[in-house]
């Protein structure tokens, strides 16, 4: 299993160790079990995709080889390269359990289980308790338009919540642009203590250009409604049509107050 640190931190977020992998990729420990987030490892490359092509511009910070045992990808959406390239695809051959939406798992077959929004599936930890991994709602363009046609032009997306009886809980958010989606969830599930946010204000020729995920300002807006202790930001470099950084992070979270939780690069 791969290494993140000392597992008796003092604070709770210490307790779930993240590491940003580039793009949407993210490893962390949580309950003794390794997930990964949207595996994408292709070198950069340009993908051709319906109305024009997506640029990865740099690689990730580490191959699937030296990952190390990963027990759970945890899939926002299989349909989109900066998601799911031909690398990620060919490591999830290998990986137990990956958990994406219901559709998502159809076409991957496999080891893929689908979530749809409030399902459930709980995973034995290796001390003999439970992690329950739940789907959570996720919206992959403008809220005005509703999730019928959003779905029907860039197909469905889920997040993900973790919780378990020792440990803080966990939001993965995957490829989001609604806060009334955040606001849902954290009804439900907050406050929360580890939010990994996918951001990087993504726009492409569909829905006139509109946000497809958060920007920065509203990554600081969902952390606010989310309660979070603690923000990993994801989904901000290694693509062209991310047209915000972590730079961009930053200074939005700087300007909301919130600059103490989001975790150090």
């Amino acid at each position: 299993m791969a290494s993140f640190g000392t597992p008796d931190s003092h604070t709770p977020s210490e307790r779930v160790p993240v590491r940003v992998l580039g793009g949407p990729t993210a490893l962390f420990e949580y309950g003794g079990l390794t997930f990964l987030t949207d595996p994408t490892f292709d070198a950069p490359r340009t993908y051709p995709v319906p109305g024009g092509e997506l640029v990865k511009t740099a690689p990730a910070a580490a191959a699937p080889a030296e990952l190390g045992r990963v027990d759970v990808v945890l899939l926002s959406h299989d349909e989109h390269p900066d998601n799911l390239d031909d690398s990620g695809r060919a490591l999830l051959a290998g990986i137990p359990l990956t958990l994406t939406t219901p559709s998502g798992a159809r076409r991957l077959g496999g080891a893929a289980q689908g979530l749809a929004p409030w399902t459930s599936v709980d995973l034995d930890r290796p001390d003999g308790r439970t992690v329950t991994v739940t789907g959570v709602p996720a919206l992959h363009g403008p809220e005005e338009l509703g999730v019928e046609e959003v779905e029907a032009t860039v197909g469905e997306v889920v997040g993900f919540v973790l919780t378990s009886s020792d440990l803080p809980t966990v939001y993965v958010s995957g490829d989001n642009a609604s806060l009334d989606r955040v606001r849902e969830i954290a009804a439900r599930f907050g406050p929360v203590d580890t939010a990994v946010l996918f951001a990087g204000a993504p726009r492409v020729p569909v829905f006139d250009g509109a946000l497809l995920v958060l920007d920065s300002a509203q990554a600081a807006e969902a952390a606010a409604i989310l309660g979070a202790r603690r923000v990993v930001p994801v989904h901000c470099d290694s693509w062209a049509h991310f047209t915000e950084g972590h730079d961009d992070l930053v200074a939005a979270f700087k300007a909301a107050g919130l600059d103490d939780r989001l975790q150090a690069r």
